[in-house]
């Protein structure tokens, strides 16, 4: 490539709606001339992101040739981590799941461990669908715990002994050469949620509830990581108006609730046996879950008040399941939160189902390797390599 490419990616945002077009419309929609955008659009067709897509509509003389983004040309690898389960995915640059393997396990085991088996899953999954790591784009990866975003180390994770400042990233690349992103599960969750299911909404609340309690922001219609990467780490607020100094995680969470229970009953509850107790009608494990809902209530009351968004959903195994527990978060948020904040909010279990943490992940991924300024970095590389 000889021609100057600078600005192709902003042209290549237009096209990732999916919709075709021809050269004349892409000019008539960015006032470009017709040699900038026929420079542009050769080069998008070069690195494989721009395809040909058939004939648009005759307005006199030979028919236009259209063109629109080409989501297959490359891959982009989802992990998502969770305490006691695993799920990798393959998916193309729309983020369409092509292939994905869940299993359960125990994210104490450390990250060598973890990381292996992820990593040898996506090898797997890549053959499955006749692919090769050469057509990635990059890798996404979710854990459960604070995370440094830029380094992508986590810090201090409450629930992952071992992890702490480990390079995940420098450690995923010593098999795939790709960027990789690292961020908490629940922002991640929160990405794939709402492509899945909120697409057009641009302030949403994500709240997991499982072994851990945190929230996912998104304001504007981007993800809010704040400063240093901690915000939406609500599982470690105090809850007003509680009847002691533990935080939501000690109140709330499938720990706490089986911690609860146990004492109850006098006999030893699992974590993962909490949600058994409560759908088969165990009076105190009701109770427990009603009681979790309104602590978890108490804390999304201040955050609906202070971000506004219109929809709160309700993830983890937990949030999903138990009806009791998105039934507190309502009743108390809607009493506590400002009127104006709650006028037309929507408070809703999430619906991604197992593919949400995935394409959540891979999202990440796409939409920092798909920004104008990386495009315009690929296109630059591609020259300078060409002109050898």
């Amino acid at each position: 490539m000889q021609t100057n490419t600078r600005g192709a990616g902003d042209l290549f945002q237009l096209l990732r709606d999916g919709r075709a077009r021809t050269r004349g419309e892409l000019m008539e929609e960015t006032g470009l001339a017709r040699t900038t955008v026929v420079g542009r659009i050769a080069a998008l067709i070069e690195l494989g992101l721009v395809s040909p897509a058939g004939i648009g509509a005759s307005s006199g003389g030979r028919p236009p040739a259209t063109l629109a983004f080409n989501p297959a040309c490359r891959l982009v690898i989802g992990v998502d981590l969770g305490a006691t389960h695993g799920g990798v995915g393959i998916t193309d640059l729309n983020g369409a799941v092509l292939a994905r393997r869940q299993e359960p396990l125990d994210i104490s085991d450390g990250p060598q461990p973890v990381l292996d088996w992820a990593l040898d899953t996506a090898e797997q999954l890549l053959a499955d669908i006749g692919r090769d790591p050469e057509d990635l784009l990059g890798i996404g990866v979710g854990v459960p715990g604070p995370v440094e975003h830029s380094s992508g180390r986590p810090i201090r994770p409450p629930i992952m002994p071992g992890w702490d400042g480990f390079d995940i990233p420098e450690y995923v690349r010593r098999r795939f050469s790709v960027s990789v992103l690292v961020d908490n599960d629940v922002n991640i969750l929160a990405l794939g949620e709402r492509a899945t299911t909120w697409p057009n909404v641009d302030d949403l609340l994500f709240i997991k509830v499982s072994t851990g309690i945190g929230a996912g922001i998104i304001s504007g219609g981007v993800l809010q990581r704040g400063a240093q990467g901690a915000a939406g780490d609500i599982g470690h607020v105090q809850v007003p108006h509680g009847r002691d100094e533990d935080d939501l995680e000690a109140t709330a969470s499938a720990p706490a609730l089986a911690a609860q229970l146990s004492r109850a009953i006098g006999d030893r509850i699992a974590p993962r046996d909490v949600v058994d107790r409560i759908r088969v009608g165990d009076p105190a494990a009701i109770s427990a879950a009603r009681e979790a809902g309104r602590a978890i209530g108490e804390v999304t009351a201040i955050c609906v008040s202070m971000l506004n968004p219109s929809t709160v959903v309700i993830g983890g195994r937990l949030g999903v399941l138990v009806q009791e527990i998105i039934a507190g978060i309502r009743e108390v948020v809607y009493r506590r939160a400002i009127p104006l904040a709650t006028q037309h909010l929507n408070i809703v279990p999430a619906q991604g189902g197992v593919d949400a943490g995935i394409r959540g992940a891979a999202l990440m991924v796409i939409e920092d390797r798909l920004a104008p300024d990386t495009i315009d970095a690929m296109l630059d590389g591609a020259s300078t390599r060409g002109a050898r």
